[in-house]
Parts: structure tokens; C-alpha cells; sequence
């Protein structure tokens, strides 16, 4: 019973949670959205307390004026809020405002002056944003998982001792966008510390669903660097967070300079402005940062401990459902976050897809979701020696079908996309014929 009020409370308070969408046959159905995990949809509460601020919403930091100031007021109270959500110690750490959690994890790799010799340590698990960037200043390794897609703990030991000194960095997820698989990091942060490594956390699929605590920066279990993103926790206009101690940012310059960094510039010589107002160049993103901000307070006054219970007793509903169906394979094991990615024998993940969204309005994502290292290991591809294989469109490369579950979905949404999947498997060859492929649109469409 709790359960339920807490769901439809949560649920009432989500914009567009009923709406109704066209399906086959010129019905309408309610919307079952299940792709959480890339996005999430907007809060009503935020979104009116987003209209209020508009009436005084003005340029930050420059103005005299009565808006100015209270628009300053608040953006700057934005970075306490979210240092206080998250456990920072405010007076050794700097949050530090960025559109997103992969401009954040670019702007550290380019702050940390890392050297051709450096090392940095991710994992075959990561999302492409908290690889890719890793590759252009440094040498990088990656952290093998196992057959569940778990990160192997002792590779990664063995890999710290293989490079230490030189490992500069240990980076890795605090939950897979895959698998739902959640790291341990604080063990993980003890581990890197041990051997001298600094640690980077990418929260962007934990931040709104499990409470987090950096710990002091004493403390072994200390998390060095976090990063996450707005828009996956039900705050739109987009604003991601890079948290990290102030001496990694406050003696030397900027990777992006403009508006807003210096203090004070002659034509041969530079001031730096003060953190955080150094590494956040050009007008700011006031709207993202207020919407942030209220986001929190939401998902606190909610109660993190809350949200994680009601997504896992969902989502082990879900797996358990899922599971039962003839011919689903699902990736990965539980406990995880409400994140569950499947295929389903005869059908290629981006018909499956198709299929869902035209037959039972039901939004999914297809793919690899920018994990394509991590989902070739969980179906048991071989790194590709020649790429041009693979330039093909992404409906036509492997992947599989996930579902990504939030605090708004029911047991009954589940209900309706297992039904519809056992309706697929009974009927395979009517689907199997009935959705080809379109190279125009690059997906499959209803012949």
C-alpha cells in the first residue's frame, strides 16, 4: 500500500505520465515511457517553480539590477546545493557547472595536464563519454568484466600494481547503463588510493536513484571526481556537474576561456577569476542550474532510500517477468538498477523496438547505448580488428533492447510490454514478415 501512494504521488508529479500516443490500427494508447536511463521526463513542481524564477530570471554576475542579483543569488546557491547533495566537503572541493556529464569528464581530462606516460584505468563497462576522452592525453587501459558484465575486481588490482606508480587515474561507473550492474566505489576509490591512483566516478545512472557520499577527502573511501547530469534527473534545459578537490583547478588556466574567467586582463598579462567562476566561461546556463537545484530538492525530500526501494522491488518484478518468456535472453543479474537489457531469439533488437513502440506505445531504447565495447562482451563478439564492418546503420549492428524503469512507472506497464512480448513470440512469423526494414529511414518500419 505504501508502495502505491508512493508511486502515484511520484507519478502525479510527472509531466506527460498519461499521455496518449497512436498506435496501430488508428488507436491510442497511454505512453509507457522505458527509456529512463537516457532520459528522464520533467517534473511538474520543477517546472513550476521554473515559471516563478523566469519573472526575475536575468544575466548572472554582471548586472546591477534587482533580477541580476537575485538570479546571481541563486545560481551561485546552485553549487552548494548540489555539493550538499552529494556529501562534499565544500571548503576542499568546487562544483563546477557544465552542460553535461560528458562535457564534464572532457574538462577533466584536459584540467589533470596528464603526459603521454600517464596512465588512466577504465573498464569495459564504461559509456563512450568516460572512454573516449581518457585517449587523447594519456595511455589507457581497461578493466575487464565478467560473463554478467560484473567488474572483475581483481583485474583491476592486478592492472593497478601493473602501472603504479603511473596510474593517474581510476575511472569508472557508479551503475551500468547496460546492465544496471551498480559498482561498489567506495571499495573501488579504497583500491585506487592504495596505490596511489585518484578516482573518478561517473554518476550520470546513479545520481537519481542511489544516495551518494564522496566522504571526506581524508578518508580512503573518498571519491576524488564526480560527475553527473540533470536531464537524467527530471530537470530539463540541461546541466551537468564535475566535482573534484580545488587544487586540481586553481593553479593554472582554464581549458575554455572567455567571459567570466578573469579577474582582471592587459594585453600581455592575466588574472584568473576566482573557482568556480574560472572554469565556468561565457554566460551560464542560469535556467539548467536553477532546474537542477529544484530537481534535488524533489528526489531529497522524496528520499533517495525511498526511490531505491520501490526501482528494485520494480524492477525484480520486471526481471522475473521478463525472464519466464520463451526465447528472451536478458544481460546480466540482479540486485541492479531498474535497468534491464534483453533480446529476444529471431528478431533483431531494432525490429523488436519498432514493434513495441507501433503496437503497444511503448518507448524503448535499441542498440549499444554508446557502450559498444561492453555490449559486444556481453554477446559475445570479438573486438572487431576492421571497423568498416561495422559502419553501417545502428539498427543493422548488433545491440539488444533495453527498458530503464523510474520511481513514475507501475507494475502494470510492465504487465502490458511482457504481454506484448509473449504476443510477439506467438505470433513470430506475422511479425517477422509484417516489419522490414527501410534504408530511407534507416530503421524498420510496418511493410
Amino acid at each position: 500500500m505504501e508502495h502505491m501512494f508512493f508511486r502515484q504521488r511520484f507519478r502525479n508529479d510527472i509531466m506527460g505520465a498519461e499521455e496518449q500516443v497512436p498506435i496501430m490500427k488508428n488507436k491510442k494508447t497511454t505512453f509507457i515511457n522505458f527509456d529512463n536511463a537516457a532520459s528522464t521526463p520533467a517534473l511538474r513542481p520543477v517546472w513550476h517553480m521554473m515559471e516563478k524564477f523566469l519573472c526575475y530570471y536575468s544575466g548572472v554576475h554582471r548586472g546591477t539590477g534587482y533580477k541580476s542579483m537575485v538570479s546571481s543569488n541563486l545560481y551561485d546557491d546552485v553549487h552548494t546545493i548540489i555539493g550538499n547533495f552529494v556529501k562534499a566537503d565544500m571548503d576542499k572541493n568546487v562544483v563546477i557547472l557544465v552542460k553535461n556529464t560528458t562535457e564534464a569528464i572532457n574538462k577533466l581530462s584536459a584540467r589533470l595536464n596528464l603526459k603521454a606516460s600517464d596512465v588512466v584505468l577504465t573498464t569495459d563497462m564504461e559509456h563512450n563519454s568516460n572512454d573516449l576522452p581518457w585517449r587523447r592525453f594519456s595511455k589507457i587501459d581497461w578493466v575487464k568484466v565478467d560473463c554478467n558484465g560484473r567488474l572483475d575486481l581483481f583485474d583491476l588490482e592486478m592492472k593497478l600494481k601493473k602501472y603504479y606508480p603511473n596510474v593517474k587515474l581510476l575511472t569508472v561507473t557508479g551503475a551500468s547503463n547496460v546492465t544496471g550492474y551498480i559498482n561498489d566505489i567506495h571499495h573501488i576509490a579504497a583500491l585506487a588510493h592504495g596505490y596511489g591512483s585518484r578516482i573518478l566516478v561517473d554518476a550520470a545512472q546513479l545520481a537519481a536513484h542511489r544516495s551518494i557520499d564522496m566522504k571526506p577527502n581524508h578518508d580512503s573511501n573518498h571519491i576524488d571526481f564526480l560527475a553527473f547530469s540533470g536531464h537524467k534527473m527530471y530537470a530539463p534545459f540541461g546541466c551537468g556537474v564535475l566535482i573534484g578537490p580545488r587544487e586540481c583547478f586553481a593553479n593554472s588556466p582554464p581549458d575554455h576561456v572567455g567571459g567570466g574567467t578573469i579577474k582582471v586582463i592587459s594585453y600581455r598579462k592575466i588574472s584568473w577569476a576566482e573557482l568556480p567562476d574560472k572554469e565556468e566561461a561565457g554566460s551560464p546556463n542560469v535556467l539548467g542550474a536553477f532546474a537542477l537545484a529544484e530537481a534535488i530538492k524533489y528526489l531529497e525530500k522524496f528520499g533517495l532510500e525511498r526511490i531505491a526501494q520501490y526501482e528494485h522491488d520494480l524492477c525484480n518484478y520486471a526481471y522475473q517477468k521478463i525472464k519466464k518468456i520463451p526465447g528472451i535472453m536478458v544481460y546480466g543479474n540482479m540486485p541492479r538498477l531498474g535497468v534491464i537489457s534483453l533480446n529476444l531469439d529471431g528478431f533483431t533488437h531494432s525490429k523488436l523496438g519498432a514493434i513495441l513502440g507501433a503496437e503497444g506505445g511503448i518507448g524503448v531504447r535499441t542498440g549499444c547505448f554508446c557502450a559498444q565495447n561492453y555490449v559486444r562482451t556481453l554477446l559475445g563478439i570479438s573486438d572487431p580488428v576492421d571497423l568498416s564492418t561495422y559502419e553501417k546503420p545502428n539498427a543493422l549492428l548488433p545491440g539488444m533492447v533495453r527498458i530503464s524503469l523510474a520511481p513514475y512507472n507501475m507494475p502494470e506497464e510492465v504487465d502490458r510490454f511482457c504481454n506484448l512480448l509473449s504476443r510477439i513470440t506467438s505470433n513470430r512469423d506475422y511479425y517477422q514478415q509484417a516489419y522490414i526494414y527501410s534504408p530511407q529511414q534507416e530503421q524498420y518500419v510496418l511493410k
